[in-house]
């Protein structure tokens, strides 16, 4: 899909739709959408008069051949609240513009920006829209809906600004183009996407963006004496991986951090011995989305260059029930030298986040991100609406809040007291993999992970509730969600 600046007026441009908000209770038009109002003899404020219009989020309204507009049609989006309205809104809007007019046949479409949204931050929201709602999860569909958007045109923004815009649009264009490489890959069938075939997808996405990569196969796992990740592993005939991808700025400053990116790539989790239940385990392919996140992220960086370096380790396996399996009450020695009580074989996400944790610090990470569809608690505790964001010391945590409102990403700050890592002592082990009292489940899993991370400065992200749309979105396509990658690179960035 082509996404361009077009400096001629909105009213000239030629497409099948153009594209416009409209806030709720508004009845008054001023501006560019009063010109179009008039224009159209006072249309607009009669839909709104007679409550057709009503300026609800994401509310929708389709005019054909308005008058004074060369385009076709004129979509009008609902955009809430005035009050409420930020620039991050500006995403679902034209996400859920497109799908909508994407489902109707349009090839051509144009983005009008309205006053008060006309700089290069808008720009950058609008097109980061666009792309993730031009995503598709049919992939494997042999019959397909040929719809496709080929242009759009972006009007009315700042020409004072044409650099500044145009580099706006390049950056929402990496960020949201390496979101739906991630969900491509979290959405693959785990038969198509084994970890060897996630290292082989990696290796071959690093070496188109400039990025360094390393593949440690199952001899070097055991060599580095990854106990927990091999634990996981025995119980399947496909051997683990561990991806380790590499940026280098190129002039890197002295003493500048070193960000280490933790993924968890379960390419398939039946659970294990302790074996899920059968309804709803297909969605258990997802569960490598925190490294599919972290590979998303350093193909964005690999295009947008930070001045710090950056390590993604993500370790790979599959967790399968065989003959060889670990059980309940089998202790692992990690990486650390950590002993390890296995109580549930569920809980495996953690124990190869401990190796891989470990492996990023012994690579020189000297602050750490990682990213797991870690927990069912965590939707009990926040639904599908926020990721729950944990981490040491509280002001690292602090400034990657501030990155995620940038990103338009909610997540929460969860505890992780003292309290939490009593509940996770073994009577015959350094540590447990599951706590020991009720509840609490999705801090004893961060607890579990910050025992690796030890004094590191360590953030811990369980997308487990939202990585995954088990229903679409009007912006949105069900399925993966790209969750996190927005936030994660907006932080590199500033560091």
């Amino acid at each position: 899909m082509q996404i361009q600046l077009e400096t001629q007026p909105y009213s000239s441009v030629p497409a099948d739709a153009l594209i416009t908000y409209i806030f709720d209770n508004q009845d008054k038009f001023e501006g560019a959408l009063g010109d179009i109002d008039s224009a159209m003899h006072g249309r607009l404020i009669s839909l709104v008069a007679s409550g057709e219009l009503t300026g609800k989020a994401l509310e929708l309204v389709l005019l054909h051949f308005p008058e004074g507009l060369v385009a076709q049609r004129l979509l009008l989006v609902g955009a809430g609240k005035p009050g409420k309205f930020a620039t991050s809104d500006l995403r679902k809007i034209a996400g859920t513009a497109l799908r909508h007019l994407k489902s109707r046949g349009a090839k051509k479409i144009a983005f009008l920006a309205r006053e008060g949204a006309r700089d290069p931050e808008a720009a950058q929201a609008v097109v980061e829209g666009l792309i993730a709602a031009d995503f598709e999860s049919d992939k494997y569909r042999t019959e397909k809906k040929n719809r496709e958007i080929h242009s759009v045109a972006l009007v009315g923004f700042d020409a004072g600004l044409g650099a500044d815009l145009e580099a706006a649009i390049d950056h929402g264009r990496v960020v949201a183009e390496s979101a739906n490489f991630a969900r491509d890959l979290i959405n693959e069938p785990s038969n198509r996407l084994t970890p060897r075939i996630l290292a082989a997808k990696a290796e071959a996405m690093a070496r188109d963006v400039g990025l360094g990569i390393e593949i440690l196969d199952e001899r070097k796992i055991a060599e580095l004496k990854m106990g927990a990740l091999l634990g996981v592993a025995q119980g399947s005939v496909e051997p683990p991986r561990v991806i380790v991808v590499r940026y280098e700025p190129q002039n890197p400053r002295p003493g500048t951090p070193v960000l280490g990116l933790v993924g968890k790539a379960v390419t398939f989790d039946t659970g294990g011995i302790s074996i899920k239940p059968a309804n709803n385990m297909e969605k258990m392919k997802y569960d490598m989305g925190g490294g599919g996140t972290m590979l998303g992220v350093m193909r964005a960086l690999a295009f947008l260059k930070p001045s710090v370096s950056v390590i993604a380790v993500i370790p790979s396996t599959e967790n399968m029930p065989g003959g060889r399996a670990q059980k309940p009450g089998d202790v692992q020695v990690a990486m650390s030298g950590k002993t390890i009580e296995v109580i549930n074989t569920d809980a495996e996400g953690r124990l190869i986040l401990a190796d891989g944790v470990t492996y990023a610090r012994k690579l020189g990470c000297t602050h750490l991100i990682d990213a797991a569809t870690l927990t069912g608690a965590i939707e009990v505790a926040l639904a599908n609406v926020h990721v729950g964001a944990f981490g040491t010391p509280r002001e690292y945590l602090d400034r990657f809040l501030e990155s995620t409102k940038a990103a338009g990403e909610k997540m929460w700050p969860m505890p992780i007291d003292d309290e939490y890592q009593e509940m996770i002592k073994s009577n015959i082990a350094d540590i447990r993999n599951t706590g020991s009292g009720k509840g609490g489940g999705a801090s004893t899993g961060a607890w579990f992970i910050k025992e690796f991370a030890e004094d590191t400065p360590w953030i811990h992200l369980d997308i487990a509730s939202t990585c995954w749309a088990d229903e679409g979105h009007p912006w949105l396509a069900k399925g993966p969600t790209g969750i996190a990658i927005r936030s994660i690179v907006d932080f590199a960035l500033k560091m």
